[in-house]
């Protein structure tokens, strides 16, 4: 069964375009208080990734990480704590108030 790619909102490629002309890595990692931990940062592509891109902004996301990102979404909050890139992971049971550590 084949994992459905992560989606991307308007808002989160709207902030990549104003950021400049690196894409935007979202991956999974072992580690974080809950198990798995989110790690977002401005990358170079590698070969292998998959890459999500509208009007010239693109966001990677590596092979390794995809099945646990499967039908998430991938946002940009603007809110009271700060601007940052969000990921709203319907495969997550549980996270922490940190919002970057998430078990499965």
């Amino acid at each position: 069964m084949l994992a459905i790619p992560p989606r991307v909102t308007d808002r989160a490629f709207d902030r990549l375009r104003e950021i400049g002309e690196q894409p935007l890595r979202v991956a999974v990692e072992g580690g974080g208080c809950s198990g798995f931990q989110y790690e977002i940062k401005l990358d170079d592509p590698a070969e292998d990734d998959l890459v999500l891109e509208k009007n010239g902004a693109r966001v990677l996301i590596d092979p390794v990480s995809l099945p646990f990102l499967a039908d998430a979404e991938i946002d940009f909050a603007d809110e009271l704590i700060g601007a940052r890139f969000v990921v709203r992971n319907p495969n997550a049971t549980a996270s922490c108030g940190c919002g970057t550590s998430f078990s499965m």
